[in-house]
């Protein structure tokens, strides 16, 4: 029967063409997550770092996290009260400016602030693009494109390297990120604003303050040399106070530009952006509870992202960011409790499904991560010790099985239940990482197909299919009023759970690696006529290497295993709430 509603009949008719662009915004932003791992090691070079400086960089990766987790129950929530498709654009508008910033940036506080703003913008368009699935598709019929949202998630992280290696082989590491400036732009042009934005006036004063004021950040950052070096133009890149860029003629075009921008939208009549509503927006949204979140998670960010893995499994200064995350969970405690529209509504975390759910993305995140990091880990010090590109394409094997498993368990878990399905894959995701846990030496084949081979198809397949039912099941136990945030939130332990899985699960690791060699002495006791080529003690040590990899595929098990049994709280037909 067709909806009684016409509005609702047209929003249907249009689901799947705005699920295709907000899908390639969120192909777009996974692949450029993934991207960086690549060329990493070109960005510190043009930054004035070192290899051997790979602590000085974290915050490169750092800062990307913090932006992409830190305001995400923010953007959920600002979903919910406003729209997806405001959200999305801004979402991708801050995406764009990010890699703008991240491309043109020639000293370290720059490039992270770019990474920063691609990962704020980045990090809000997979929870709005489930969203906006609940919102255009009902119930029942909502788990396949769930599905297809996850998969093409997960297809970034196979896409990603090989465009961007496409990409520096043809112009460098910046290249990458001008074509996601411009991608970014084109995807913000066809995300099409609601009906009301659409009849508000142009505003070509706003329009044209907005173009100076970009042309003349965008000259600033990439300082184009015909320019710098010009006689005639070279001036506008002097400071007019010692040496601060900021002060150059060029960057002050800039900032008056965004300065009369502001006042403009401040007190114009139909202004191009409601900036006169952003106080009430933030207060509805519960902005001071969201800082109080954004604070925890950045403790936690730093925490477990901010040490040096081959030592410690957390920062150095780990006691006063315990002690910091445990005043600002406090303080959120309290800010909810108290607040008339709470960030963390209730319907959300009082209700077991999601609670269910949270907690198997969780585990689902702490085990995924093993599979991306240790795999060509293992290839490495196993069948290719000597070639970094083929330990890493042993990976395709999994990253392929992961869209697969997802668009199938899109496919069934209506018909075969959200709790069967998710239940399946991560117990086959368990399957595959015991069998990891007992490969040998000769386990990954140079040519051919072996039965590791079947392992990472079978772990990626099993991984795909939690995807769909987690989300769907999820989504179906709250109301339409809280589905930003309550797919954010989902979002948002996935991640947490990779960052937290890393760092644990490589510290036990690295504890039974230090265990395995410890009764054996050093290359001097053992070979004191030859220490630098001491056969016996390589031999032990690559042993140790495999027992470190053994044991952290083991611990990837557990927590699959324990996802396994947390998603059997995933009712197959929980109830639709009204409100």
């Amino acid at each position: 029967m067709p909806p009684a509603d016409p509005a609702h009949a047209v929003q249907l008719r249009q689901g799947p063409r705005r699920l295709v662009v907000a899908c390639l915004a969120v192909l777009l932003a996974a692949a450029d997550t993934y991207v960086v791992v690549l060329v990493l090691p070109n960005i510190m070079a043009s930054v004035g770092l070192t290899t051997d400086q790979l602590q000085k960089a974290t915050p490169i990766v750092s800062g990307f996290l913090l932006g992409y987790l830190a305001l995400l129950p923010l953007v959920g929530r600002l979903s919910d009260l406003y729209g997806r498709r405001p959200v999305l654009l801004a979402c991708m508008v801050g995406f764009a400016i990010g890699s703008a910033v991240t491309a043109g940036a020639h000293d370290l506080p720059v490039l992270v602030t770019g990474r920063f703003l691609q990962g704020l913008g980045g990090g809000g368009l997979v929870p709005v693009t489930l969203a906006l699935v609940a919102d255009l598709w009902p119930p029942d019929r909502r788990s396949l494109p769930l599905g297809v949202v996850g998969a093409v998630q997960e297809l970034g992280s196979l896409l990603g390297p090989l465009y961007g290696a496409a990409l520096v082989a043809v112009g460098g590491w910046r290249a990458i990120f001008w074509v996601n400036l411009a991608a970014g732009l084109v995807l913000a042009a066809l995300i099409r604003p609601g009906e009301a934005t659409a009849r508000r006036p142009r505003d070509p004063l706003s329009w044209l303050l907005l173009a100076v004021g970009a042309a003349a950040g965008l000259l600033v950052l990439v300082r184009p040399s015909g320019l710098v070096d010009s006689v005639r133009y070279g001036d506008i890149y002097v400071p007019l106070v010692g040496a601060a860029g900021v002060t150059e003629p060029l960057a002050l075009v800039g900032w008056i530009a965004v300065a009369l921008l502001v006042a403009r939208l401040l007190t114009a009549a139909a202004p191009l952006v409601p900036l006169r509503r952003l106080p009430q927006v933030l207060r509805s949204a519960d902005f001071f509870g969201a800082l109080l979140f954004a604070g925890l998670l950045g403790c936690v960010i730093v925490l477990f992202s901010g040490g040096d893995p081959t030592r410690q499994a957390v920062a150095t200064h780990w006691p006063w960011l315990a002690v910091a995350a445990a005043a600002l969970a406090a303080g959120l405690v309290l800010r909810e409790r108290r607040a008339t529209a709470p960030l963390l509504d209730s319907a959300v975390l009082g209700t077991p499904v999601v609670v269910g759910a949270l907690v198997t993305s969780l585990a689902v995140g702490a085990g995924l991560i093993v599979a991306l990091v240790d795999v060509p880990l293992f290839a490495r010090a196993t069948t290719f010790p000597s070639s970094q590109l083929d330990a890493a394409l042993v990976l395709v094997r999994f990253l392929v099985g992961v869209p697969v498993g997802a668009l199938v368990g899109g496919a069934i878990c209506e018909r075969v239940g959200y709790r069967a399905t998710a239940s399946a894959g991560m117990a086959l995701a368990t399957a595959s990482f015991v069998a990891m846990a007992h490969w040998d030496s000769h386990a990954l084949p140079r040519h051919g197909l072996a039965a590791s081979d079947l392992a990472l198809v079978a772990c990626g397949l099993g991984f795909g299919l939690a995807i769909a039912p987690v989300n769907a099941a999820a989504l179906r136990a709250v109301p339409a009023r809280v589905h930003g945030l309550t797919s954010a939130l989902v979002v948002l332990c996935r991640t947490v759970g990779m960052l937290v899985g890393i760092s644990a699960l490589t510290a036990i690791g690295l504890h039974a690696f230090s265990h395995a060699l410890s009764h054996l002495g050093t290359p001097d006791s053992i070979c004191p006529q030859s220490p630098t080529d001491c056969p016996v003690y390589d031999h032990a040590a690559h042993l140790a290497l495999l027992h470190e990899l053994h044991v952290i595929f083991a611990g990837a098990a557990v927590c699959t295993a324990v996802a396994a049994v947390t998603a059997l709280t995933l009712r197959r037909r929980a109830p639709v709430p009204s409100s």
